[in-house]
């Protein structure tokens, strides 16, 4: 195990440690924030970590957020983990779901983080010469563990305990049916503390029992009490919608500076002082003075300009905002559009998803449903799922653009 680094490394500016907890990023802390705030002031250095399970290549900014408040506390000089679960991938986190994930392989879920790690180069200074953030995976120590091994941590939680999570409970109301493998989630991921001897997890709000199961075998096994540091999932306020990979709702990265700014751009007006708040490194009171000025779509175009420099660099932002102001404020189509050639068997659904285009097949059905995207050479609406691809340049939205050509 690594050894913590001198403690006279640690940054204990109260101003900078309120900063990062009074933000409105962190929802909760377990057990007390004030315990927490008081162990950040001591310059004792803790071992954070935050784990994902990557079931998509996609990446959102609702995840992009995590990201950037892990990398504060590196700054502040505490030791920072992402763990990749591509052990814990493998069965599906239960959390907010009604009916058990689809089983990954492992090859799948490689492939996935090999593109996650890319997307979050931007957010995290894995280069950082003193204390740089560490990437570590759960098959490394889940995989090990034995039937006699998994008899013994199991033996620390009660079934009650299981079925009284919100999912479990209306899945049993509804006759749906619970897996044992989603009860024994919360047991591995608790061990992943274990495994790493952590003092802090950061988890988002709908991991907090998971993350208890990690605070109540540390202290069974080590004798040791972590902090469980809990996030917003950063949903709409008035529709209660959240970022998603398998709905395909939110911003993705991983496409172009020009379609996140578009992407940006299209979220509704309640959404730009969340986005502000969680995905940009500007103060509150400069967010709040900006957002005061009462022109949503001024307002909106910074945002967009600050999260797109911030994951493609300043020069894309400026070449992503110009490319806006000429494309939709005067109403013209870019000239640099992705153009594919292809026949007019293919559906147009999987045209748009293999080019990038859209995030998802979900994605595009909400799409359609929203009437959203428009064959600009027949002036019409896609209605149908189905439909096989015509040629003509295709509006996505307000922001994305495709000409296809058909043989």
């Amino acid at each position: 195990m690594v050894k913590y680094r001198d403690m006279s490394k640690i940054i204990t500016d109260e101003k900078k440690i309120d900063e990062i907890l009074d933000r409105g990023t962190i929802v909760e802390i377990l057990p007390t924030k004030k315990e927490f705030k008081d162990k950040l002031l001591s310059g004792q250095k803790m071992r954070f970590y935050i784990g994902f399970d990557a079931t998509a290549p996609t990446l959102h900014l609702s995840h992009a957020k995590n990201f950037i408040l892990m990398e504060k506390f590196r700054k502040l000089g505490h030791e920072v983990i992402i763990l990749f679960g591509d052990f814990t991938a493998r069965i599906g986190d239960p959390s907010g779901q009604n009916l058990a994930r689809k089983q990954l392989t492992r090859k799948d879920v490689i492939e996935n983080v090999k593109k996650w790690k890319e997307l979050i180069k931007p957010l995290m200074d894995f280069g950082a010469v003193n204390n740089p953030p560490k990437i570590m995976y759960n098959h490394k120590w889940l995989s090990k563990l034995n039937f006699e091994d998994l008899i013994e941590l199991a033996s620390n939680f009660t079934v009650q305990q299981m079925i009284e999570r919100d999912m479990f409970d209306k899945r049993l109301k509804e006759g749906k049916p619970i897996y044992l493998n989603e009860f024994l989630y919360p047991i591995m991921q608790g061990y992943d503390s274990v495994a790493m001897d952590i003092d802090v997890e950061v988890c988002g709000t709908d991991q907090i029992f998971n993350a208890l199961a990690g605070r109540t075998l540390l202290r069974k096994l080590k004798n040791k009490n972590k902090f469980v540091v809990a996030l917003t999932l950063m949903e709409n306020p008035k529709t209660g919608e959240l970022m998603s990979k398998s709905k395909g709702t939110g911003v993705f990265l991983g496409t172009s500076g020009d379609d996140v700014y578009g992407q940006i751009m299209a979220q509704p007006d309640e959404m730009i002082r969340i986005l502000f708040v969680h995905n940009t490194l500007l103060s509150l009171g400069d967010i709040d003075e900006l957002i005061s000025k009462k022109n949503p779509k001024e307002t909106k175009m910074k945002l967009a300009y600050e999260i797109v420099k911030i994951h493609y660099g300043e020069k894309k932002a400026k070449e992503a905002e110009e490319k806006f102001i000429k494309t939709f404020q005067k109403s013209e189509i870019p000239k640099d559009i992705l153009e594919v050639k292809t026949n007019n068997k293919e559906l147009l659904v999987d045209v748009l998803f293999k080019n990038k285009i859209i995030s998802s097949k979900t994605e595009f059905r909400r799409l359609v449903d929203e009437g959203a995207i428009t064959n600009l050479e027949t002036k019409e609406k896609i209605k149908d799922y189905n439909i096989k691809v015509l040629e003509g340049t295709y509006r996505i939205g307000k922001k994305r653009f495709i000409k296809i050509n058909t043989n």
